[in-house]
């Protein structure tokens, strides 16, 4: 419920009041307050959101279903300023009014703190900080809360704050995810065009990522960034890094190493299946909760940030499927309960479950009126995450291509295929950043087509490669519920050094009147680097034809298989540009001048029985 002691109240905007930080920088800092009244010297909380994206312009994800434009920050500031609330907005260092040079995530985590320390001691603050923000604005909150930074009691972080970057939104299962590629390229070029370095940003606007996709391997000096060393120097040091060391254990990108500093906070955590911080997400609730922090998950069916639409790539969750309306009345009344509750004190909401997931699955199977598969789904509450009683069953790959409970009873078993550094599988969809044309976040049937980075004629379903390996099921008698993370156990080998393996959970429609060849849906996928297999920190070659066993985890997922559908699982060595391409030489990551095709093979036997471990849900009312 909304305070209407506030609701009148005008509001007082300071622009650009330049707050210090620590080495003497000045970061910009717009702070919306309530007017205040005649004899009055009331104190408020503080919700703050820092952004290297412009203070001063609109964050593209406030907005609900069926809105035709997002909110400006002034508009939201001014929403919870009518609450009672101070609400604050800050450049991070580098961009836009604020001094200093940006570096990607390392400097927030104690500009935040100071800005905190700084919030604190102002004469309108009551010593009691909130923080919120998307994607950018997430890290920086959990930057800050890793500090213990002053005031901090409650945060909603959206579609963000690293766990563990190095497995979860830079680095994935030893791959580097080239997301942080194209982002430099995009934010290398308005740098330069703010700083009006004409050449350089007319060369970086014109540079085709697609083009250099296709380029690869990049050096330093011959990459898109080398226009920008600094930027280049940035992407390098990241891409090259491949052993968890000291680098990936600093507060910003690991919060990992730092929860301590939060069980007193209250934080929201909140991603979508095909977005890429599912993962941390996760690792920060299930974290979080054990060490009895106020958390909450919130899981839904989106890709990164967009809560206000039903669909994620060509596949419908229906109506049912958005946050406002379902969740909440809005994502900004969510918002405003968190914060009443753990800022103001106000009781909590009757029924606010710890877990809120949307399970997808169970529509018409039909297309609808804009073309795309009705797959429908759900919401539903739960106690805990992982669901306390999923039903954690091993699903065992064959020869045969057939996936069952049943495991492999020969003794000997094993499928092979040629992966081919120059010719990888492509990316159709799934938890990536969309960069358009060529990459596509979300659901997809997994055949190939023109929109595809990778792709050209003829089109074919990815299973029809040779380097890709498909195991199904039978049409499944009933539906099947499968929520929670997924792990492949495999065993493996190649005569290279190194190389990678993928997995792909699948949900295989059968043949109908819309669908003709059926629709293959991706739901989750991950990757592992071989010589990370047994240690993040101490890599080992392979010694080439020896057998080891691999584990891969995927994205957690939640997905409920109609009766007639199958369930399949996809294995293989490469998804790009997701992911960057293992030359299978076992050279330095990021520093191969040559790669070799590798000859992989996938055990499947009494010995080695390869299986992937998928979260099975009891039947329970909805």
């Amino acid at each position: 419920m909304k305070d209407s002691t506030f609701s009148n109240l005008a509001v007082v905007i300071e622009r650009n009041v330049m707050v210090p930080m620590r080495d003497g920088v000045r970061l910009a800092t717009d702070i919306y307050r309530p007017m205040p009244q005649a004899g009055e010297d009331k104190k408020f909380p503080v919700i703050m959101e820092r952004t290297p994206y412009g203070k001063h312009l609109e964050s593209r994800t406030e907005r609900e279903p069926g809105s035709t434009r997002p909110m400006s920050r002034e508009e939201v500031a001014t929403y919870f300023v009518a609450q009672g609330y101070i609400v604050v907005y800050q450049d991070c260092r580098g961009r836009y009014g604020s001094e200093g040079t940006f570096t990607k995530y390392l400097s927030e985590a104690d500009d935040g703190h100071d800005t905190c320390d700084w919030l604190v001691r102002q004469p309108w603050s009551n010593g009691r900080i909130g923080t919120k923000g998307l994607s950018y604005a997430a890290h920086t909150q959990m930057a800050l809360a890793s500090t213990g930074a002053p005031g901090l009691q409650a945060m909603y972080v959206d579609s963000g704050g690293f766990s563990n970057g190095y497995q979860s939104g830079i680095r994935q299962g030893g791959a580097y995810e080239l997301k942080q590629a194209a982002w430099a390229v995009l934010f290398a070029s308005s740098i330069a065009q703010r700083s009006e370095n004409t050449a350089v940003a007319t060369t970086l606007k014109n540079i085709d990522v697609d083009d250099w996709f296709r380029r690869m391997p990049w050096r330093r000096g011959n990459s898109p960034l080398s226009e920008t060393p600094e930027y280049e120097e940035f992407l390098f040091d990241q891409w090259e890094r491949g052993s968890f060391d000291d680098y990936w254990k600093q507060p910003g990108i690991y919060a990992e190493g730092f929860y301590h500093h939060l069980q007193n906070v209250a934080t929201v955590h909140m991603s979508s299946w095909y977005d890429v911080y599912t993962r941390t997400a996760a690792e920060n609730y299930m974290s979080l909760k054990k060490m009895g922090a106020p958390v909450q998950l919130v899981l839904g069916p989106w890709v990164h940030g967009n809560r206000w639409l039903t669909y994620s790539g060509d596949v419908d969750f229906g109506e049912q499927s958005t946050f406002g309306n379902h969740v909440a009345a809005t994502f900004l009344d969510a918002r405003l309960k968190w914060f009443d509750r753990w800022l103001k004190g106000h009781p909590a909401t009757e029924g606010d479950a710890p877990v809120r997931l949307f399970v997808m699955g169970g529509g018409s199977g039909r297309k609808n009126s804009e073309g795309r598969l009705d797959h429908g789904g759900s919401w539903r509450s739960e106690q805990d995450w992982p669901i306390p009683d999923a039903q954690w069953k091993p699903h065992y790959l064959h020869v045969d291509g057939s996936l069952s409970l049943a495991p492999p009873e020969r003794h000997h078993g094993a499928l092979a295929y040629r992966f081919d550094p120059k010719n990888p599988v492509p990316t159709l969809g799934g938890g990536v950043v969309s960069r358009p044309p060529g990459i596509l976040a979300g659901a997809f049937d997994q055949t190939t087509d023109e929109r595809f980075f990778g792709c050209a004629e003829p089109f074919h379903p990815l299973i029809e490669r040779e380097d890709v390996l498909a195991f199904s099921t039978e049409p499944l008698p009933e539906d099947v519920e499968i929520t929670g993370p997924v792990v492949a156990n495999l065993w493996i080998s190649s005569d290279c050094p190194d190389t990678d393996f993928t997995v792909k959970l699948v949900d295989v429609y059968p043949q109908s009147e819309d669908y003709p060849n059926g629709f293959a849906m991706n739901l989750t996928d991950g990757i592992l680097r071989v010589r990370y297999r047994d240690s993040w920190e101490s890599p080992e070659l392979m010694t080439p034809g020896t057998v080891y066993p691999i584990r891969i985890e995927a994205f957690p997922t939640s997905n409920l298989f109609k009766a007639g559908h199958r369930i399949r699982v996809d294995i293989s060595s490469s998804n790009f540009p997701h992911f960057d391409v293992n030359p299978n030489t076992g050279d330095p990551e990021a520093q191969a001048t040559t790669s070799r095709t590798a000859l992989n093979k996938v055990y499947m036997n009494s010995q080695h029985p390869s299986h992937v471990v998928l979260p099975v849900i009891p039947k329970r009312s909805r």
